[in-house]
């Protein structure tokens, strides 16, 4: 059996984990799980181990309650090798395990709930500046306080990026995946020049979109910012993207803060929502695949038709083409009309 790798892996470790069963015996009863009956070389075929190895995690998982030894008509009882072994129902090996970490989960977040409360009473009671804005310093500080503040959200994160992008790279951020999974909504304003420079292109783009972020592009965002659940702001001191790394300023709930929110709010309303697939384009646009959907999502992000040839991977001649029976589709003259016609259409409101 292949081993298990990304969300599936870090899954059945967690399972493992709660049930107080390591991995090897997990595995293990999983075959088991799958099969009405089965013995160590079956166990061992699908593991890939060795028989003697399948035979004792078989002998484990029966002293645990996780499976049970059936007996083999004129076999001897201690014959190892030629026993059957049917695994426990799951309901009953794991199931109260489960419930046990869920129970726990529960009483957690309540406390959470009654902390989080204090905390914010504490801070609305003080009043003085010093509880509003936070410095924090040095690159260490900045990277930890970044996922820090991101993490804690419990409904939305509202981000501006700039070019190129400082504090912590996309792919070093992993900690958007986990609130997007977690049903976190997630909105990221770029700069026009991300586009661009941004490894991959806008297929570095899909996974997180196909997960649910929400991306939007302008030409320019006047600084780097991420917001979350509109209570708390995280941003540079310095506008310089080569020490803005250096120190940055937590922002609580204040006028300073409203204002950020503001400012981001009437940034997104106006930038160009990213869209890679036909299916979430506006009815009305033209758009008839996803090379449309993505040609006319860099053309309202405001790239010039080279650029967006070389984003797309096609020819000029094409991407000419292409924007011609956008155009013819849509029942536009020019590309300002197309343009018009799009956000009348509500360009990208499917998707954000």
């Amino acid at each position: 059996m292949a081993q298990q790798s990304g969300r599936d892996g870090r899954d059945a470790e967690l399972l493992g984990d709660v049930a107080g069963l390591p991995l090897g015996l997990l595995a293990a009863y999983r075959v088991l799980v799958a099969t009405p009956t089965s013995d160590a070389a079956a166990v061992a075929a699908a593991l890939g181990v060795p028989a003697d190895d399948a035979a004792a995690r078989l002998d484990a998982l029966a002293a645990r309650g996780f499976a049970t030894p059936l007996a083999v008509p004129g076999r001897a009882p201690d014959a190892t090798a030629a026993r059957r072994f049917a695994a426990a129902p799951p309901s009953v090996t794991l199931g109260a395990a489960v419930a046990a970490r869920e129970e726990a989960v529960r009483r957690a977040q309540a406390e959470l709930d009654v902390l989080e409360e204090m905390y914010r009473l504490a801070g609305a009671g003080g009043g003085r500046a010093d509880d509003v804005v936070q410095v924090v310093r040095g690159a260490d500080a900045v990277a930890r306080w970044f996922g820090r503040v991101q993490a804690g959200a419990r409904e939305e994160v509202a981000a501006l990026v700039q070019h190129p992008v400082a504090v912590t790279s996309a792919d070093q951020n992993t900690v958007e995946g986990e609130l997007v999974a977690r049903g976190v909504r997630y909105r990221v304003l770029l700069e026009r020049p991300m586009l661009e420079t941004f490894p991959g292109g806008l297929d570095a783009f899909a996974e997180s979109l196909a997960a649910g972020e929400e991306a939007r592009v302008a030409e320019s965002v006047p600084l780097r910012m991420v917001v979350v659940d509109r209570e708390l702001a995280f941003l540079p001191v310095l506008a310089d993207p080569e020490r803005a790394s250096a120190a940055a300023i937590l922002v609580r709930p204040s006028a300073l803060l409203t204002g950020l929110v503001a400012l981001f709010d009437a940034l997104w309303s106006t930038a160009a929502p990213v869209v890679l697939h036909a299916s979430a384009a506006a009815p009305g646009t033209g758009a008839t695949d996803d090379l449309d959907a993505r040609l006319l999502s860099l053309l309202l992000a405001g790239q010039t038709d080279e650029a967006a040839a070389h984003q797309l991977g096609v020819s000029l001649r094409t991407v000419q083409r292409r924007v011609r029976d956008l155009m013819d589709r849509a029942g536009v003259r020019t590309r300002v009309q197309l343009g018009w016609h799009a956000a009348r259409a509500d360009w990208g409101s499917v998707t954000g």
